[in-house]
């Protein structure tokens, strides 16, 4: 290949920089790695190819669109098999691009055996001052403490720590170093060494003031971090003054639809209620003295995920370690299925069944066949009551137990029939799992999982394949269209009150999960069933940077408009059926919703048609579906 023909990788990395450190990147980045993956590709510039590829996984990783930096991994592995690179820093270096990736999009299994066989390589290829290998295992540490084992990730840092001390020019003032002894700070407050937490968190202070990295969205990490050591110390002003410094940073760098800004408004608003609990004070200091009641009489105000967590922690763990040791490196524990307690919108009236201390145990079919009878038989011997909350009798209703031992398999095919996630070309099985199912098979909370088997066969749920999840919205359309802007007027034009007021209730109920699939339900879940959808509407919409945040209002105003539009209701001054204010308010607020998203599918590039009625959007969905069983339904 001659040398004019290989692509400029240096002027793209120099633009990417700029980009970057302009704060332009939520808008600007990926034009520019588009543009150079064609450029290396036209020139057939494979080595090229590899950098740019490396960049492009990590900008799409940053923000959260994780199904694209999944696709540049497995690219990039391609391209060191094709290369030759293999035993080089290069293979190293994408290897642990790879498996930062995999952490990112919860594929911990994968993570955890492409962590293992980066620091192989990378201990062969680098020198042991190599601050790269310090990268690794901050991110190995990230891994172990996304698995629940806290004092692995504590290790990995004291590691990381160690390589850095040795290699900075200025550790005073390294901002690296700062980061980690950060991370390193939040694992002891985990595990209890309270005390050497808090002597980290300061030294990470004091190189923070001594630096100049404000816009740094590297620094914002770090910055992030010291906020969440504030919140642990009891310091929630400076927890409150971090996040929304970081939240800032994390805007102009990610942009506000980055699962990172989530993350951080989420932090900040948590900072903000502690704050306003009471003057700042060290966690001692803090606790609140003695109710006068017995905690039985007056129970603790719990959501049941924090009761199950807290359940987990002081009651369950103690009785795993003690009498199940082995099944600490291996059992995830949780609390997932039926039940509003594990959506979040259970309440007082949610506690009289099927609600109170409990949490799930899931362990693989081999630790079930030792291990299971054993463990289920600790499990019911642990007290029912626990921070004055009793379990509550389940119903007749419950088809199956909520809480205890499972197999990871049983559990799942207990919910959706099946013992892992359809494959991405079975899209038959994809479509016969209702959105409610997959709602239930991956709500709730995962507390600890240190081998990433239960939340492999979780996350296999919520990546729903494109082109599924395109044909679905494509067919909610379809029905949105029918039912709310054509069936609606029509029947209220006839005076049949019950047929409008029942498509209402159709087209209210496409557009409740078509809000969910536009927001993609790898990063939201699914929309769970009909009981609970505006709680899961309003929840989704409060969450920053939500797609269509506004619809669940126009849905809302539907449903209310619906009984004196349909069938004439008291207050509107109506008689009947299809006439006055209420008729014409009511296709108001769908017209309005079925605008909102038509806006959407433009935004996200899923049509370009500037029509209003809904059905006119379909052709070009369907244009975008690749299977052509799919295409042709």
């Amino acid at each position: 290949m001659c040398g004019q023909d290989r692509f400029d990788v240096a002027g793209f990395l120099r633009d990417l920089d700029r980009v970057f450190a302009e704060h332009r990147g939520a808008a600007d980045a990926e034009p520019l790695v588009v543009a150079a993956l064609a450029g290396c590709r036209a020139r057939g510039d494979s080595a090229a190819e590899l950098t740019v590829v490396n960049e492009a996984m990590g900008f799409y990783r940053s923000v959260s669109r994780h199904d694209d930096a999944l696709a540049m991994a497995a690219r990039a592995s391609d391209l060191v098999a094709e290369l030759g690179l293999a035993g080089t820093e290069a293979a190293a270096t994408t290897r642990i691009n790879v498996a930062t990736a995999q952490r990112a999009a919860g594929r911990f299994a994968e993570a955890r055996e492409s962590y293992d066989r980066a620091l192989s390589d990378a201990t062969a290829v680098m020198g042991p001052r190599d601050r790269r290998l310090a990268a690794l295992r901050n991110n190995l540490a990230l891994l172990h403490s996304d698995l629940g084992d806290h004092a692995a990730a504590a290790r990995e840092l004291e590691a990381a720590i160690a390589i850095l001390e040795a290699s900075s020019v200025n550790p005073g003032s390294d901002l690296d170093l700062a980061s980690s002894r950060t991370n390193l700070a939040l694992e002891l407050f985990r595990v209890g060494r309270t005390e050497e937490a808090a002597a980290h968190a300061g030294s990470a202070m004091e190189i923070y003031r001594r630096g100049a990295h404000e816009r740094d969205p590297h620094y914002a990490a770090a910055l992030a971090g010291h906020a969440e050591a504030s919140l642990r110390l009891g310091r929630a002003a400076d927890a409150v003054d971090a996040y929304a410094r970081v939240l800032e940073v994390v805007e102009e760098c990610y942009g506000r639809g980055s699962e990172a800004y989530a993350v951080t408004a989420d932090n900040l608003a948590e900072a903000r209620a502690a704050l306003a609990a009471g003057p700042e004070a060290s966690p001692a200091e803090r606790t609140p003295a003695p109710a006068p009641a017995a905690p039985s009489d007056v129970p603790e105000p719990l959501t049941g995920l924090e009761l199950a967590r807290s359940y987990w922690e002081h009651v369950g763990l103690p009785m795993l370690e003690e009498r199940h040791p082995g099944l600490m490196a291996r059992a995830a524990v949780g609390l997932v299925g039926h039940g509003s307690d594990r959506y979040g919108f259970d309440d007082a009236l949610s506690r009289d069944h099927d609600w109170g201390p409990g949490f799930c145990v899931w362990l693989t079919d081999d630790d079930l066949a030792r291990h299971g009878e054993r463990l289920q038989a600790d499990y019911d011997a642990l007290p029912r009551e626990h921070r004055g909350h009793v379990w509550a009798a389940e119903t007749s209703r419950a088809a199956d137990r909520r809480v205890g031992v499972f197999g990871i398999g049983d559990f799942f095919e207990g919910l959706t029939g099946h013992r892992e996630a359809p494959a991405p070309d079975q899209a038959h099985a994809w479509l016969l799992l209702d959105e409610a199912t997959l709602a239930a098979a991956t709500n709730g909370a995962v507390f600890r999982d240190p081998l990433g088997a239960f939340s492999r066969v979780r996350d296999g749920f919520r990546r729903m394949p494109d082109d599924v999840r395109v044909a679905l919205i494509s067919r909610r359309l379809g029905m949105m269209a029918q039912a709310g802007q054509y069936n609606v007027p029509r029947m209220l034009a006839r005076g049949d009150g019950e047929a409008a007021w029942l498509s209402v209730a159709e087209f209210v109920a496409a557009a409740s999960s078509a809000v969910y699939l536009l927001n993609r339900p790898s990063a939201v879940g699914y929309l769970p069933y009909y009981k609970w959808r505006f709680a899961a509407l309003r929840a989704l919409a409060a969450r920053p940077a939500s797609r269509l945040p506004g619809v669940h209002e126009t849905l809302s105003d539907a449903v209310r408009l619906a009984s004196a539009a349909c069938l004439g209701g008291a207050g509107f001054g109506e008689g009947g059926a299809g006439s006055g204010p209420a008729r014409e308010r009511l296709e108001a607020a769908i017209a309005e919703a079925c605008a909102q998203v038509a806006a959407e599918l433009r935004v996200q590039g899923l049509s370009r048609s500037g029509a209003e009625f809904l059905e006119d959007h379909r052709a070009e969905l369907r244009a975008r579906i690749r299977d052509p069983w799919l295409r042709d339904l």
